[in-house]
């Protein structure tokens, strides 16, 4: 009838009564304290301590009750805080006297409080009770729902969470408010394992719960349905140092449920007076009436007494959406929430910290079909994240086993789904990996990376790691050696990816050097290719702006480039080229000639065609070979021989007139590129002028047509209203017509009624 999850007080108590002298004397060790013996004057009686003393005055009880009344009435008050219901003074030390036989480990009702500070985020605590329900399908579940009620007593808000599964026998509700029982986890496919979850998410919401559960008869056994409560503020507040749990079990015989009786009817009137003056209803009636919403099985959770924040308003917020539940405090963003609706394709990453229906959307990997999640009245949508990527990857990875204590297992693979967001393209920080252990969401958003600056933005990923082991509160994983090679490959992933894509997104492209010319990365950005082609293109073409010095380093490095250069340039390329090698050839000048013009064995022509790591060409050369041979000429012929010089190179007479030549050729070619971009340009404006055209003119079209069928619906709209008032006053004037035609003829019956009294009358 009352559980206790340790010792009880009154087996002690009872215990402590009969225990004889050589128990106390003998076997203590010293541990526990001797009892004192008081004996009277004649008889000596053993009396308690303090039976002796004189009595209190009446004003002192009085003022001693009222102190103990007031403190507790305090306490209560500051204790609606979560954070704090843990602080209390618990000045009993309990009776911890020789009970005879074997001693029990006594669970004092504290340790509901700090068994649930593990979950340090309130939402999962919702997760526990959703996984419980989810582990109801094998049993036939089909939905959970989780809503808020309204307490009659006090009017204030009440968590419901509701599901049809199997339901628990009288056994399995006291296994379920007992600690660290768990079937499931030798059951395939279920979430639960610890048999923990229970207590530390009821208790993480609120001060206290219970639990209404409907168990169809199996293997021959009656239906049953059983009440439990558990009840920090029952346990406190009478002071109790077990954790005691009030139940009422039930079966059905026939048509009707009985009480299942297992002690005295004493026993029971007292769990119902625990349960009625401690819960939210008022008598056993109306707790029964709470199976009436079960129907042939399932379970009925209330948790009340929710916890409140620092400002006396409750944790969770029930008002800011009427089909969600969500959290005040840090973990409501109002920069996220605004955010969440410009970019709806990173919603989930921006509200799933403070918003239950954001965060159970995203709870599980796969949900099957006929179940559902409703919250608040309105049903949850399953959301993988996968369907928010764009240029998406899957990558498999396996743990290497037999390393540093890796098992060998073929279930040891995870397949990683790994792309940028959606909404990457506006370079919102969004990232992270979605862990999933057996279907449940472990890690949301794990962030792994941690680079300066911006890197690595955007890029999402989901994996179902089943060879990794979550925490007891399942909202992170045990740190082991196989979770850190999964950290570190992951790393891995974005960071490769990233590197690789980052330009596709509009971010500058993070690939160096030495991998763009080596051809290492796949793709590099859009700018970088029209940089490179139009460098090469440059460096193929004189150009007015340049020295000898950078034609002849651009000689070599446009060769490679020219193949990819369009048909006109090339060909204008091609001709250029032609022209300066089909030039007079020319020697090389002897090394004496080339003392002569530079004086230290080396001409600036080869300083400079050195320093820039290319030999160079014969045509940007050759006038100062022409140079060169000329001064030698001068040198040994006699000074009345006029030196002569060929006609195609520069006379020293005049030598700004093939410069200015040719400047004015490459003008020429300047104007030719300049018109061909200008016909480039204006030939995709005129095209995009005439696509914009020809949509305004299907545009406009579609308005004509539009009109026209909204005239013809008008003009039926108009001759339906006609026939209808055309009907109307045709059926009106009928039954004006059988109106008259009914009065006719109850004027016609008055006539034949009073000429039947009239021949009555004469008959008689």
């Amino acid at each position: 009838s009352v559980i206790e999850l340790s010792s009880s007080q009154s087996e002690s108590a009872s215990s402590s009564s009969s225990s004889s002298d050589g128990e106390e004397a003998g076997g203590s060790g010293g541990a526990r304290k001797k009892k004192k013996r008081y004996e009277g004057d004649k008889f000596g009686v053993v009396l308690p301590p303090g039976f002796l003393d004189p009595l209190p005055s009446k004003q002192k009880q009085v003022m001693a009750v009222s102190c103990s009344e007031s403190s507790f009435a305090l306490a209560a008050v500051s204790d609606r805080q979560f954070w704090k219901a843990g602080d209390f003074d618990d000045s009993s030390g309990g009776d911890w006297s020789y009970s005879g036989g074997m001693d029990h480990v006594r669970v004092h009702p504290r340790f509901l409080h700090s068994n649930a500070t593990s979950h340090k985020w309130v939402l999962g605590a919702f997760a526990e009770l959703l996984d419980n329900a989810l582990d109801e399908i094998r049993n036939g579940a089909t939905y959970v729902a989780v809503d808020m009620v309204q307490n009659m007593k006090d009017d204030s808000k009440m968590l419901l969470i509701e599901d049809n599964g199997g339901g628990m026998s009288p056994d399995k509700m006291r296994h379920c408010m007992s600690l660290g029982y768990s079937a499931k986890s030798k059951m395939a496919n279920t979430i639960g394992q610890y048999g923990n979850g229970f207590k530390t998410s009821t208790m993480r919401l609120g001060a206290d719960v219970i639990v209404f559960s409907r168990c169809r008869g199996v293997d021959g056994e009656r239906p049953t349905q059983t009440i439990g409560m558990l009840s920090y503020t029952f346990l406190r507040s009478t002071r109790k140092e077990d954790i005691v749990v009030p139940m009422l079990d039930y079966e059905k015989r026939g048509q009707a449920w009985s009480k299942i009786m297992k002690s005295t009817a004493g026993d029971w009137e007292n769990n119902v007076d625990a349960i009625v003056n401690w819960s939210p209803f008022t008598s056993e009636e109306n707790l029964l009436q709470q199976f009436d919403h079960v129907k042939n099985q399932g379970t009925r959770i209330i948790i009340y007494n929710l916890w409140e924040d620092e400002e006396g308003q409750l944790e969770l917020d029930f008002d800011a959406n009427e089909h969600d539940i969500q959290i005040r405090g840090v973990n409501r963003d109002d920069k996220s929430i605004e955010m969440a609706q410009r970019f709806p394709n990173s919603r989930h990453f921006l509200t799933y910290r403070h918003s239950l229906r954001s965060y159970a959307a995203i709870l599980y990997l796969r949900i099957p079909p006929q179940f559902r999640i409703t919250l608040r009245g309105k049903d949850v949508a399953h959301h993988n994240i996968v369907s928010d990527m764009m240029m998406s990857q899957e990558i498999t990875y396996r743990p290497q086993p037999g390393s540093e204590g890796i098992p060998k297992s073929s279930n040891m693979v995870a397949v990683v789904t790994v792309g940028f967001v959606k909404d990457a393209k506006a370079h919102i920080d969004v990232q992270g990996f979605n862990v999933y252990h057996k279907n449940r969401l472990i890690k949301p958003f794990w962030r792994v990376w941690h680079p300066p600056g911006s890197d690595g933005r955007g890029v999402i990923g989901v994996l179902e790691a089943n060879f990794v082991e979550p925490a007891h509160d399942k909202q992170g994983f045990e740190r082991t050696t196989i979770l850190a090679r999964l950290e570190s490959r992951l790393i891995q992933m974005q960071k490769s990816y990233w590197t690789t894509n980052c330009h596709k997104i509009g971010y500058a492209p993070r690939c160096s050097k030495k991998d763009l010319t080596n051809g290492n990365v796949s793709t590099v950005s859009s700018f970088s290719d029209f940089f490179a082609d139009n460098t090469s293109f440059f460096l193929s073409v004189d150009s007015p702006f340049e020295t000898s010095t950078t034609r002849a380093r651009a000689a070599n490095k446009g060769r490679a480039k020219t193949a990819d250069l369009p048909a006109s340039v090339r060909d204008k390329v091609s001709k250029k080229s032609g022209k300066d090698d089909t030039t007079t050839p020319r020697k090389r000048p002897s090394s004496a000639a080339r003392l002569a013009v530079d004086g230290s064995g080396s001409s600036d022509e080869d300083r400079e065609s050195n320093s820039g790591g290319s030999r160079p060409s014969p045509s940007a050369a050759a006038p100062r070979v022409k140079k060169s041979e000329a001064s030698e000429k001068r040198r040994v012929s006699p000074a009345s021989t006029p030196p002569a010089f060929n006609d195609d190179e520069p006379s020293p007479l005049n030598p700004h007139s093939n410069a200015l030549a040719r400047i004015e050729e490459e003008n020429q070619l300047l104007k030719l590129r300049l018109q061909k971009k200008e016909e480039e340009i204006l030939g995709d404006v005129l095209v995009d002028l005439q696509s914009e055209k020809e949509k305004c003119e299907s545009l406009e079209t579609q308005l004509e047509l539009a009109t026209r069928k909204y005239e013809e619906l008008s003009k039926e709209q108009e001759c339906l209203i006609n026939l209808f008032s055309e009907e109307r006053k045709r059926r009106d004037a009928d039954e004006a017509l059988l109106r008259d035609k009914i009065k006719e003829a109850s004027s016609t019956i008055e006539e034949l009624l009073k000429k039947i009294r009239m021949l009555e009358r004469k008959n008689s």
